[in-house]
Parts: structure tokens; sequence; C-alpha cells
């Protein structure tokens, strides 16, 4: 019966409930993630088949990544909203299914303008999942599993744009990226049709007895999120510019095929960004046990050590060489991926999860999306390496400002906190 287990196995209930379980939530949504980064992914890896097939200019290939991430960027504020206010289930499966038609809609673009305003509706699909999905996470893992369950759904990017990578490429090769495109969005809606079933009665991790949601006004009375908000400005800036220019860099100066050049992008970069999202997710919740501010600074420390790598990934005169800092580069960046949105939690109240992930989100895709446009009007790989360095500056002067920051606030707090205790024991 349906209730009962079979002797060896689950049953039907059993499983359902390990399924709407924390973990069980965090892997469906871990699925769903990697999907939405497989095609961000796919489009970088074929950037000279849509210069044959749709006549690209330079400029046009880097409004593919400008046009995504703005747009995404606009639209993560009232989708920031709508996870504070409406069903969080809902908007994750809506999401889920506008994702699949604009996918499904890009493959069949005729011209670079119907491809760029596809990649645009693709952003607002993507824009929709990400605050409803953090702040349901957020709510399931409270305390000493947040960083740990935030930087595992925070690893799924790293498989999407690892298969996304290696799929682009390989499908502009052998099948050609039209469809390659059209095999995702069918995947895409499949998936979603699943979730539908399981999510049925899943709490939205939105109680309606919460406060009101909070509007942008509170976020700014955190001193310590605004300074994670500029440090993640300029940190995405770095990483956009790896996801969107490191497979034409290869293809272009190495001369490897879309294929090899999209797969080598992605896992110089991804494997090592998966160890440092999962090892410092680990590490900021063994640390925040005796360390308030500890996320904080985990991820601060993401943002300090990965911009030289960054810079010397795009100058390396060999493959060799860039795929070691490329590497180096995934590790420490790592660090910043996997604790930046579970810190900022940290620095704001829980009413105001969906609209603080997507102000911060915001302002990462807004800095990705600069440096992506910057790069495609620049003059060829000189002019890239050159952007690179001043990025790498500024990224740097954001890391030490966050630290200092972070440590000015927190050593007042200690101080108001060792005031307040003996009027407590009054």
């Amino acid at each position: 019966m349906l209730g009962f287990a079979r002797p060896g196995g689950w049953s039907q209930v059993a499983r359902g409930k390990a399924l709407r379980g924390p973990w069980g939530v965090l892997g469906l949504l871990w699925v769903a993630f990697a999907l939405n980064y497989v095609y961000r992914q796919i489009a970088y890896s074929i950037f000279p088949a849509l210069r044959g097939d749709l006549g690209f200019s330079q400029v046009q290939l880097g409004l593919v990544g400008t046009v995504f991430l703005w747009t995404y960027a606009i639209f993560m504020l009232p989708a920031g909203r709508a996870a504070d206010r409406l069903s969080r289930r809902a908007l994750i499966l809506s999401s889920l299914a506008l994702w699949s038609v604009a996918t499904a809609g890009s493959g069949l673009a005729p011209s670079p303008a119907v491809f760029l305003a596809w990649r645009a509706v693709v952003a607002i699909s993507e824009a929709l999942y990400f605050p409803a999905a953090l702040g349901i996470l957020a709510v399931l893992h409270p305390g000493a599993t947040r960083s740990t369950a935030l930087s595992t759904h925070a690893s799924a990017q790293v498989a999407g744009v690892v298969a996304g990578g290696w799929y682009g490429g390989w499908a502009a090769d052998h099948v050609g990226w039209r469809v390659g495109f059209l095999a995702i969005a069918i995947c895409g809606l499949a998936y979603a049709g699943g979730l539908f079933l399981v999510f049925r009665g899943l709490p939205d991790g939105n109680p309606a007895n919460s406060p009101a949601p909070a509007g942008v006004r509170e976020l700014l009375r955190s001193r310590c999120y605004i300074a994670l908000c500029a440090a993640f400005f300029c940190f995405c800036a770095s990483i956009w510019m790896f996801y969107t220019w490191l497979p034409d860099l290869l293809y272009r100066r190495h001369g490897l095929s879309m294929e090899r050049s999209g797969a080598i992008a992605a896992v110089s970069l991804q494997v090592s960004c998966a160890v440092g999202i999962l090892a410092g997710g680990r590490i900021a919740d063994r640390l925040a046990r005796s360390i308030r501010p500890a996320r904080l600074y985990v991820a601060a420390a993401g943002v300090l050590l990965s911009p030289a790598l960054y810079y010397l990934a795009f100058s390396a005169p060999s493959l060799a060489g860039v795929q070691i800092c490329t590497a180096g580069f995934g590790l420490m960046a790592g660090l910043t991926m996997g604790n930046v949105f579970a810190a900022g939690y940290d620095a704001l109240p829980g009413h105001a999860y969906g609209i603080g992930a997507g102000v911060l989100n915001m302002c990462g895709a807004l800095g990705g999306g600069l440096c992506v446009m910057l790069a495609g009007m620049v003059k060829g790989f000189d002019g890239i390496r050159t952007l690179a360095g001043i990025t790498a500056a500024i990224t740097v002067a954001a890391g030490f400002m966050l630290l200092a920051v972070v440590a000015s606030e927190y050593r007042r707090f200690s101080r108001l906190l060792h005031e307040v205790k003996p009027m407590i024991g009054r």
C-alpha cells in the first residue's frame, strides 16, 4: 500500500517527505538553478556560430552578456519584492516555464536583434527564480547550516556553466546550435512539470504572519549590506568577463575548436569554483559559531584574493598558463560565491530576505553587464587585458572597503553589547 515501505526500500510517502524536506528541496532547486546556468553559458560558447549564421558584430556579441545581465538587474528588484509578497513556489515554477519558452525562441531567432530580445526574456525568467529560491532555502536552513545550504545551491551554477560550456560548443559543431537550444528548452519544460507535482503542499517559506515586506530604505540601514553590494558589483565584473569572453579567447588566440574551447574554459574555472564554493560554505558555518560576521569576512576574502589571478588569466601567453590562473581564480572566487547571500542575510532581518537577495544580485548583474559591454567595445585582446587590469584594481579596493566596514560595524556592536549587559543584569 501507498503508506507502507516495501522491504529494502522507501515507501512513496517517505520519498515524498524526503523530497519536501530541507535537503530534498535543496536538491530539487539545485537542478533548477543548474538548468538556468546551462542556457546562460551555451550562448557564450557559440560566438563563432553567431558571427557566421546571424552576422553578429563584436559589439553585438558583447551585448549577448550585457542585455541579459542588465535586464536581469532591472527585474531583480520587483522579483525580490514579489518573493516577499507572493507564493515563492509559484514564482519558481513560472520562472522555469518562461525560461524554457524563451530558450526555444532564441534557437529560432532569425537575426541578432531577435536573439537579443529573447535573451532579455530569459533574464526576466531567471530574475523571478533567484530571490524566491533563496528565500525558501534561507527559511528551511537557519543558523548552523545556512552557508552550507546556500553554497551547495550556488554550486549548481558551476555544474550548469560546465555543462553549458561543453554542450553549446558540441551542439554548434555537431548538430547545430539551433537544435541544441530547442533540446534544452524541452528539458526545462519537462523538469518544470515534475517540480510542480513535488511542490504541491510544500511550505512557501513566506508565512502569512511575517512582518510587512521590507523596502529598499530598510536595506540602506545596514552599512555591512551596502558595502557587500558595492564589493559584489566589482567582483561580478570579473566573474562575468570569464563567463563571456574566455571561450572566445581560447578559440581565437589558441586555435581551439568551439567544442574544446567551451569545455576547457568551463572546466578550468568551474571545477575550482565548486571546490571554493563548497569549502567556503563549510568554513563560514564553522567560523560563525564563534565569530558573528564570519560569513562577511569569508566573502570579503574572495573579493580580495581573486582579482590578481583574474588579470593574469587574460595576460598569460600559453594555454597552460591560462588554465592555471583560471583555476586559481575560481578557487578564490568560490569563497565569495558560496557566502555572499548568506552574508547578506546575516546583515538583514528575515522579512527582507527576498528584496535583500534581489538588490544584491541586481548589483552583481549591473557590474557584470557593464564590464562585458566594455569588453565588447575595446579593440582586441590587448584592450580586454587592460580592462581586466583596471577591473582587478577596483575590485581589490572594494574588498578592503568591505573588510573595513565589517570590522568597524562589529566592533561598535561588541562595545554596545558590553555596555548593555550590566544593565540587563540589574
